[in-house]
């Protein structure tokens, strides 16, 4: 018998909606945000947070700017007995901010739950019970009507504690737990039963919450079940619809976009994905998502790195570098024609119009990050890789030609390395490839004349081991100083393209110049930087005899 064996499971029931609204919908704005990182999250940890740790991740997300934070499951654990307890005596809650926490239906456990609350301004009541066919009757044994008597009991039980408090503003939460696995008709059933003891209004509204606890199915058929609920529950009008998805397929983010569009008000989730198995719907992933789409997601995530930091030290768990939007490596291109197009983009995109740079969905500035980690250079990388990281780290900005021919040299040592390479490294290879101003040709000065439309330039210079002395004439410095090596060598010197730019302040040297000439029938490059443009476009012409003659000398030898 095969280990291995699908036919051992079934799909998800599709469920029959044909009037579903969702798919025509499209999101607008950020949906009413709480964090169960200190308790669902929490749970999933192979060693729990201690009160310090969550003090940490408590002051974080008081900063990014969550108002509802489930803060832990009192009743059950005396760690997070304390941290309420802390919370609330220490007079951590701002004003706007209700933390809410989790408790069974089971009376002594909604007892010691109000207690910790004690002296809250604002809190809610998570109240839940297993809802699906399979926990019906392979868990607790019971029927529909023995489930929904656990439900009504503990809606019940936590309405007469609440009434114990008065000078607490009180908000209930009911959940369905594995709503995803329940009859809708049923999950709608008992959710009904529970509002009957409630009697949320439109003014004092309480919380649905309905987990897809272990995900089942493609985000569409939860956007089903959620809208089918919306639109069959009672009541309607009086409670705030939640969603909490788990990441069992790798759909949760999906499924809860899906959600909002299905009628979902309200999306629980944690930092980072943190959670059970595969974890909880990863919050930061939802929020860039809607800010990549010029929604507000309501929350800050420009501090990414503090994020990461405070969330590995309390979990405990790593950062994947390749996860969304906040992973080390998820702005950084290898791929040569990517990084070309983003060198291209970036030097067209202006600070006023709307975004607008191939392979960078957002501004990695947004997000605390710089340009530095965008372009990267491997051997999978190209000249526009290359390009971009001497421009962006030297100031250089080398024409195609050189580009061209760089890029095979900077491949060739990346191969030989197996891995990526520097920038430093690559304008080491620059230098020493292009910029040969010093054997067996170099400048040692030049005075350049203007006189009507021509210039005459005096050189001094060495030439194979001897000094000499030279003089001539052209329309512009480079054909002046052509003119006067030809007369005394008869080399035929032609130049087919040449640039030239200022480096930017800040760096000892004030101009590039990149030369293409034609040397006796052959093609080659040279390169300078000096302190003004003359100079190097001088020097970038003795880069380029010096090149030949390293390479005839190659040739004979």
């Amino acid at each position: 018998m095969k280990t291995f064996d699908h036919t051992k499971y079934h799909a998800t029931e599709k469920i029959d909606l044909p009037t579903r609204q969702w798919p025509n919908r499209v999101v607008t704005q950020a949906p009413r945000w709480a964090s169960v990182d200190l308790r669902d999250g929490n749970q999933a940890l192979l060693e729990p947070m201690n009160v310090e740790q969550k003090k940490r991740l408590w002051d974080l997300l008081i900063k990014m700017g969550f108002k509802e934070i489930e803060v832990g499951f009192p009743a059950a654990s005396q760690a997070d007995y304390n941290f309420v307890r802390w919370l609330i005596e220490a007079q951590q809650i701002p004003h706007d901010v209700q933390i809410q926490v989790l408790v069974q239906s089971r009376e002594e456990l909604i007892s010691k739950t109000f207690v910790a609350l004690k002296g809250v301004a604002r809190a809610i009541v998570h109240v839940y019970n297993s809802t699906s066919k399979i926990q019906r009757e392979r868990v607790f044994g019971l029927d529909k009507t023995g489930i929904t008597a656990i439900a009504t009991r503990g809606a019940s039980l936590v309405q007469q504690e609440a009434k114990k408090y008065p000078e607490t503003e009180w908000r209930f939460q009911y959940s369905p737990e594995s709503f995803t696995s329940t009859e809708m008709d049923y999950a709608v059933e008992v959710c009904d039963a529970v509002l009957d003891v409630w009697q949320p209004t439109l003014k004092n509204p309480c919380i649905i919450n309905l987990p897809s606890t272990v995900e089942t199915s493609t985000p569409n058929i939860f956007a089903d079940q959620i809208e089918y609920f919306a639109t069959h529950i009672s009541r309607r009008d009086s409670i705030i619809l939640s969603i909490h998805t788990h990441n069992d397929r790798g759909c949760a983010v999906a499924s809860a976009e899906l959600a909002l569009l299905a009628g979902a008000d309200r999306v629980e989730g944690t930092l980072l994905g943190n959670g059970e198995r595969t974890g909880n719907m990863d919050i930061t992933t939802m929020a860039m998502n809607l800010y990549s789409q010029g929604i507000d997601p309501e929350l800050d995530l420009s501090s990414p790195d503090e994020i990461i930091q405070v969330y590995t030290e309390t979990t405990q768990l790593p950062v994947h570098p390749r996860h969304p939007w906040l992973g080390e490596l998820v702005y950084t291109a290898f791929s040569g024609s990517h990084q070309d197009a983003i060198r291209k983009c970036l030097q067209q995109q202006s600070y006023d119009e709307p975004w607008q740079v191939a392979y960078l969905p957002v501004d990695p500035k947004d997000l605390g990050r710089n340009y530095e980690a965008v372009v990267r250079v491997n051997s999978q990388s190209g000249k526009g890789g290359i390009a971009f990281v001497l421009e962006r780290d030297f100031g250089l900005l080398l024409p195609r030609w050189i580009q061209t021919e760089l890029a095979s040299i900077v491949q060739k040592v990346s191969d030989s390395q197996s891995g990526e390479i520097e920038s430093q490294t690559i304008y080491d290879l620059f230098l020493k490839h292009f910029v040969c101003d010093q054997s067996p040709v170099a400048l040692i000065e030049h005075q350049l004349n203007h006189s009507d439309n021509s210039e005459t330039i005096d050189v001094q210079m060495t030439y194979a081991g001897n000094t000499l002395n030279l003089s001539g004439k052209g329309q512009g410095a480079i054909s002046a100083f052509i003119d006067a090596i030809t007369q005394e060598t008869e080399q035929q010197i032609q130049v087919l393209n040449y640039n030239e730019h200022a480096i930017e302040e800040g760096t000892n040297a004030a101009a590039a110049a990149y030369v293409l000439l034609n040397i006796d029938g052959q093609t080659i490059a040279g390169a300078a930087i000096d302190h003004d443009t003359v100079s190097a476009s001088l020097k970038a012409v003795v880069s380029g005899l010096n090149r030949i003659a390293a390479k005839s000398l190659k040739m004979v030898s």
